[in-house]
């Protein structure tokens, strides 16, 4: 018993190590939430970051992309032993130059080791996160072009996939661990994807040059830039009732959606003061504004007037664009 508990405190090291390796921002926001929430929500973000991996590399073709996919979902949903993914996986890689997320993906074992520990609810909930992730993923594997997706349907697909699945799979624990936020939420599921979605936009504009760099945009076509940020503002509306709904007690679990949500602000705004940027780096936060909004969610987070005052000024711009 000694001996289970203390590979079980070992792995839950290893994820708190290797989140901070691969994501400062997750990294910060997580533990804000409860520590049986923390646990399973870090865990998903890990499984999700090695399909991101694998959907980043670009030395990959498509057809390699779905195999190693449809390999890890195997691993995910216990079809077959997690050693079938991690080698292939790692020699396709091999010449990738991120090593933390190499690491992560070594590991793979220690983070479904994990998750196994987890309620029966919470691993059937990020089951189908993983799997709707990685299959979707797998379907954008072969439209990867400069063009941009085909529409905006196409586009609020990609992101529903990618994020919006993410924002259902919080809701799906949120109201496993909070009666009132269940009750909250009644009716209002999709504001759960909207929330995913919008952090998806902020972050597909912001890294639009380093895709178009390599060749890949996941713009839609025949949206411009002013269209896109309309809707991500519209997305970002529906965010804020979404963190509304989350009961003032719940500090923690509002502070981590808080933050979320008001880095995708003040980011969105950086992008609506430009009319193009080059580079990621022109509309980065600087590390000084992260901390102080941190500081912000300690008092904001069980006051609804501070956050929407927040999101009234901050999201001006944004709303002004639509305005016109």
């Amino acid at each position: 018993m000694n001996l289970l508990i203390e590979n079980s405190q070992t792995d839950l090291a290893y994820q708190k190590a290797i989140l901070n390796s691969v994501s400062r921002t997750f990294a910060l926001t997580i533990p804000l939430l409860p520590p049986i929430i923390e646990k399973v929500v870090g865990n998903t973000y890990l499984l999700c970051r090695i399909v991101d991996t694998i959907e980043d590399a670009a030395e990959l073709t498509p057809e390699v992309k779905r195999n190693l996919s449809t390999l890890f979902l195997d691993a995910v949903l216990e079809r077959a032993p997690v050693e079938s993914f991690v080698g292939p996986c790692l020699h396709a890689l091999k010449n990738y130059s991120n090593h933390d997320e190499l690491d992560l993906i070594a590991h793979t074992p220690i983070i479904l080791r994990i998750l196994h520990t987890c309620s029966s609810h919470d691993q059937k909930a990020v089951s189908r996160c993983v799997s709707i992730m990685s299959e979707g993923m797998s379907r954008f594997h072969g439209r990867q072009t400069e063009v941009g997706l085909r529409d905006l349907s196409e586009f609020e697909d990609y992101c529903y996939v990618v994020a919006g699945v993410v924002g259902e799979l919080l809701t799906s624990i949120f109201r496993h661990y909070s009666p009132q936020f269940s009750k909250n939420i009644q009716g209002h599921e999709n504001l759960a994807i909207a929330f995913g979605q919008a952090l998806q936009m902020t972050n597909i504009l912001k890294d639009s040059p380093e895709d178009r760099a390599r060749g890949v945009s996941w713009k839609p076509a025949n949206l411009s830039q002013l269209d896109l940020l309309e809707i991500a503002y519209q997305k970002l509306s529906d965010s804020l009732t979404y963190i509304l709904l989350i009961p003032k007690e719940e500090v923690g679990t509002r502070r981590f959606c808080l933050l979320a949500f008001g880095l995708a602000v003040l980011t969105l705004d950086k992008i609506a003061a430009r009319d193009h940027f080059q580079q990621k780096e022109d509309v980065k936060l600087s590390r000084g504004t992260v901390w102080f909004f941190y500081g912000f969610t300690k008092i904001a987070a069980s006051s609804n007037a501070l956050i929407k005052s927040f999101f009234y000024l901050w999201g001006s711009p944004l709303r002004k664009l639509g305005a016109k």
